[in-house]
């Protein structure tokens, strides 16, 4: 099965990615949108920060939820293959509820399901690739997230790679 690579960006073209300010309330900075038909399986993630001096750590989730956050949409070109350049398009849903980069609002979640839960100082990064055949599985008609809480904001890149 192919794999598939989203940030919490536009696709980069002649320009380097564009970090994503966290804010100092929860943000959502990369929403992942699975459709009804098909769950998907993270394989990895990311994320490392801008910050310059030591600092209370952020609190970052890789989480599931039951509810679309507000965001930049992901057009397909921002979804790329990441192990076979010829793979299908992904079948993640595309849109400003659904698959996105840099909340603008954070909707509101009943149920939620972590892959995972860190916390991360402003100054450092943090990568996680999962056992092969333990990978967290997102239920079809869910997000996945990678959301931060900072003490104080500073700039973040993050990536989530999944199989369909």
């Amino acid at each position: 099965m192919p794999l598939y690579i989203a940030y919490n960006g536009p696709n980069a073209t002649t320009a380097a990615p564009t970090p994503v300010t966290t804010g100092t309330s929860a943000k959502t900075l990369l929403q992942i949108a699975t459709p009804n038909t098909k769950m998907i399986r993270p394989v990895a993630w990311g994320i490392s920060f801008s910050g310059f001096a030591a600092a209370a750590p952020l609190l970052v989730e890789l989480v599931e939820t039951d509810a679309a956050a507000t965001v930049t949409a992901h057009t397909s070109t921002g979804i790329k293959p990441y192990d076979d350049p010829n793979a299908p398009a992904s079948v993640v849903t595309l849109g400003t509820s659904a698959t996105g980069y840099s909340a603008s609002g954070e909707g509101s979640p009943t149920a939620t399901r972590h892959a995972d839960l860190q916390q991360i100082a402003p100054t450092g990064q943090y990568n996680y690739l999962w056992p092969l055949g333990r990978e967290f599985k997102v239920a079809t008609s869910r997000f996945l997230r990678v959301r931060v809480t900072a003490p104080a904001a500073v700039s973040a890149l993050c990536y989530v790679i999944w199989e369909e």
